[in-house]
């Protein structure tokens, strides 16, 4: 297995839009292991295979405590959305930066699995949360886009200023 670098905002690949999986084979699985290490290691709860700079619609997750819940959802589509929650939420690829956000409550997505066997799951709370997030990766969208523009520049600076200061240590 393989930890994966995760691209982080600003960088222009976050934006592109992933395409559907249309091989089910040994680099698939590979892929979503690695995504595994590479999510848990960070430390998170979900990551998009856009965030590693692989543009197709795979997302990952696992929002149990004891990292033994893990979940992989290819070619996701949401079905259904009800109810509604604000959740701070954060990212791994805008490192320290939390927002609230509002989302649905409960989520209704159609996904396949690893092997292309397709199944329905009906999410609620932090896991809907999760695959809404990482969903939006995955049309190249980010959490800070529902910032206002003042406060998605800011963090803008703050990360260019973070990177500035790793690059002279």
């Amino acid at each position: 297995m393989a930890r994966l670098e995760i691209l982080e905002f600003p960088d222009p690949r976050l934006r592109t839009v992933a395409q559907p999986v249309k091989h089910f084979d040994a680099a698939l699985a590979q892929l979503v292991r690695d995504m595994f290490e590479t999510m848990y290691a960070a430390p998170g709860i979900g990551l998009a295979a856009t965030q590693v700079n692989v543009h197709q619609r795979i997302l990952i997750c696992d929002v149990s405590e004891d990292h033994d819940q893990p979940l992989a959802l290819v070619n996701p589509r949401i079905l259904a959305l009800d109810g509604a929650q604000t959740y701070q939420e954060g990212c791994l690829s805008v490192p320290s930066i939390f927002a609230d956000i509002d989302r649905a409550l409960m989520v209704t997505v159609e996904a396949e699995d690893i092997e292309g066997k397709t199944f329905t799951l009906k999410a609620s709370d932090l896991l809907a949360v999760c695959i809404q997030h990482e969903m939006d990766h995955l049309q190249g969208k980010l959490f800070v886009d529902y910032l206002s523009p003042l406060k998605r520049e800011m963090v803008r600076r703050k990360l260019d200023k973070r990177h500035r200061q790793a690059a002279t240590a």
